[in-house]
C-alpha cells in the first residue's frame, strides 16, 4: 500500500513535458557514466564501430520528493520512465539504432535523485586508421550531449572520477578480437556560429586488435614463400629447373593473395601496410624470376655465341670475384680433360699419318720396303696411296671440327663463368634488399605493437 500511495502521490499532478525545476533559471545537472561491456564489430569499410555499453544517468527532479516518514520509511521507488521527464541526451556519432533491450523503469530517491541505468548497443561512426593492421590501435569517441537544451538548461558532468572510468574493465568481455586499453573522458562546450552553447561529454574508447591470428595466417605463409624463393637461388644457374621453380612460387603466391584478399580490411581512404608488403613481395618474386631468366639465357650454350668481351672479363671474372670472395672460375667450370685427350690423340694420329705419307713418297724407300716385303704386299701399298690421301683429308677435317667444337665449348665455359659470378652478385643484392625490407617492417610493427 505504501508503494501505491507514493506512486499516486508523485505522479498525480506531475507534468512530464516540463523540465523539473521550480525556478526556470535553475540548471538541471545530469551526471553520466559509461562502462564498456563488449566490442561487437569493427567495420573498416563503412567506418562503423559497434559496442555494447552500460550507460547511467543521474539528475535531480525537484517534483519527485517526499517525506519517507509518511510512506512507511520508503527512500527509493521505481517509476515508469515514460511517466516522468527524461533528459534528451543522445550520442552524436549514432549511425543506426542498435538492438538494445528496453528498460521501462527508473529509480527515484526521496530527495529527487533519479537514476536511469540501461544497456545500449551503440553503432557509431568512427575514423578507423588501418595503416598499421594487424597491429592497429583505434580511438573512437562517444559524445553525449543534449540535442535541444543548451548549457543554461542542461549541464553535463561525470558521475565518477576520470581515473576510475579510464581503467575500469570490470564488466568488459575480454575474449574477442579486440581488447580494451582504456576509456578517456573530457567535458567541453560546443556552439555553432556564435549561437547558444551546448554541454558535451566525450568518452574516447581506445581499443587494440590482437594480431596473433593474422600473424599466423597472413605473415608466416608469405615469409615461408619468400624464404623458398631465396633458397631457389642455390640451384645451378645453367639448370632449367630454377625457372620452373620460380614460376611455381610466383603462381603459389598469387593464389595465396587471392585467398587472403577477403581477410584484409579495405577502405576508400588508405591501404594497410601489410597490403603494401604483399605487393612488394610479389614484385620481389617477379624480379627474382626475371633475374633467373636472364642468367639462364646468358649461360645457355649456343654455337653462335660471341666471345666474352674483355671488359666483362676484367669486371666480373677478376674484380667481382675478389670483392664477393668467390672461388676461382676453374673450380666450377666443366672439365677439359676429355677434350684435351681427344685433341692429343688426333695430333698423334695426324703426325703418324704424315710420317707414313712422307715415307711412301720417297721412291728409294719404297723400293727398299718392296725388297723387304713380298710382291703382293708392295702392289697393295702402291695401289693404296690414293686411299691414304683420302684418309688423311678425313682426319684433318675431323681435327678441324674438334678444334671448332672445343672453341665453342671454351666460349660457353666463359659465359658460364660470367653467369655464375653475375648470379652470385644479383643474389646477394636481392638478399640484402629482402633483409632490409624485412627488418624495416619488423621494426615498424614492433614499435606499433609496444606503443
Amino acid at each position: 500500500p505504501a508503494l501505491h500511495r507514493l506512486s499516486h502521490y508523485l505522479l498525480a499532478h506531475y507534468q512530464k513535458g516540463t523540465r523539473p525545476v521550480r525556478d526556470w533559471r535553475t540548471t538541471t545537472n545530469v551526471a553520466i557514466d559509461l562502462m564498456v561491456y563488449a566490442i561487437l564489430s569493427v567495420d573498416e569499410k563503412n567506418q562503423v564501430l559497434t559496442t555494447y555499453i552500460w550507460y547511467r544517468q543521474h539528475w535531480t527532479d525537484e517534483f519527485l520528493r517526499w517525506d519517507p516518514a509518511r510512506f512507511d520509511n520508503l527512500t527509493q521507488i521505481s517509476l515508469p520512465a515514460e511517466s516522468i521527464w527524461v533528459p534528451d541526451i543522445l550520442i552524436n556519432e549514432f549511425v543506426d539504432v542498435g538492438k538494445s533491450p528496453h528498460v521501462p523503469y527508473v529509480y527515484v530517491g526521496h530527495h529527487g535523485e533519479v537514476q536511469n541505468l540501461k544497456p545500449i548497443q551503440v553503432m557509431t561512426a568512427c575514423s578507423l586508421d588501418i595503416y598499421n593492421f594487424p597491429f592497429d590501435v583505434q580511438n573512437c569517441s562517444l559524445t553525449f550531449t543534449s540535442w535541444l537544451h543548451h548549457i543554461r538548461d542542461i549541464n553535463l558532468s561525470l558521475w565518477r572520477q576520470p581515473e576510475l572510468v579510464k581503467f575500469d574493465r570490470s564488466v568488459f568481455m575480454n575474449q574477442g578480437e579486440w581488447e580494451l586499453l582504456y576509456v578517456l573522458s573530457r567535458f567541453q562546450e560546443f556552439s555553432v556560429k556564435s549561437s547558444d552553447s551546448y554541454a558535451e561529454m566525450k568518452f574516447y574508447v581506445v581499443i587494440r586488435r590482437r594480431p596473433l591470428f593474422y600473424t599466423v595466417s597472413l605473415l608466416l605463409p608469405s615469409i615461408f614463400l619468400m624464404v623458398m624463393d631465396i633458397v631457389g637461388f642455390y640451384l645451378p644457374p645453367n639448370s632449367g629447373e630454377r625457372v620452373s621453380f620460380k614460376i611455381t612460387l610466383l603462381l603459389g603466391y598469387s593464389v595465396f593473395l587471392i585467398i587472403v584478399s577477403d581477410t584484409l580490411p579495405a577502405t576508400a581512404v588508405g591501404t594497410p601496410l601489410i597490403g603494401i608488403y604483399f605487393v612488394v613481395c610479389m614484385a620481389l618474386l617477379v624480379i627474382s624470376l626475371t633475374e633467373t631468366i636472364l642468367i639462364v639465357r646468358l649461360v645457355h650454350k649456343q654455337d653462335l655465341q660471341p666471345h666474352v668481351p674483355e671488359w666483362v672479363k676484367r669486371l666480373l671474372l677478376e674484380r667481382a670475384t675478389v670483392l664477393l670472395c668467390i672461388q676461382d672460375g676453374r673450380t666450377f667450370s666443366p672439365s677439359r680433360t676429355q677434350s684435351s685427350d681427344i685433341s692429343r690423340e688426333v695430333e698423334n694420329n695426324d703426325s703418324a699419318a704424315k710420317l707414313s705419307h712422307h715415307s711412301c713418297e720417297d721412291p728409294r724407300e719404297c723400293e727398299a720396303a718392296g725388297a723387304m716385303r713380298p710382291a703382293p704386299a708392295f702392289a697393295g701399298q702402291a695401289e693404296g696411296s690414293p686411299l691414304m690421301h683420302s684418309i688423311l683429308r678425313e682426319i684433318t677435317a675431323i681435327r678441324q671440327c674438334l678444334e671448332k667444337r672445343e672453341e665453342f665449348r671454351d666460349v660457353a665455359r666463359e659465359w658460364l663463368q660470367v653467369g655464375y659470378v653475375l648470379d652470385v652478385l644479383l643474389f646477394r643484392a636481392y638478399l640484402a634488399a629482402v633483409l632490409a625490407y624485412s627488418i624495416t617492417l619488423g621494426t615498424l610493427w614492433s614499435v606499433w605493437r609496444d606503443a
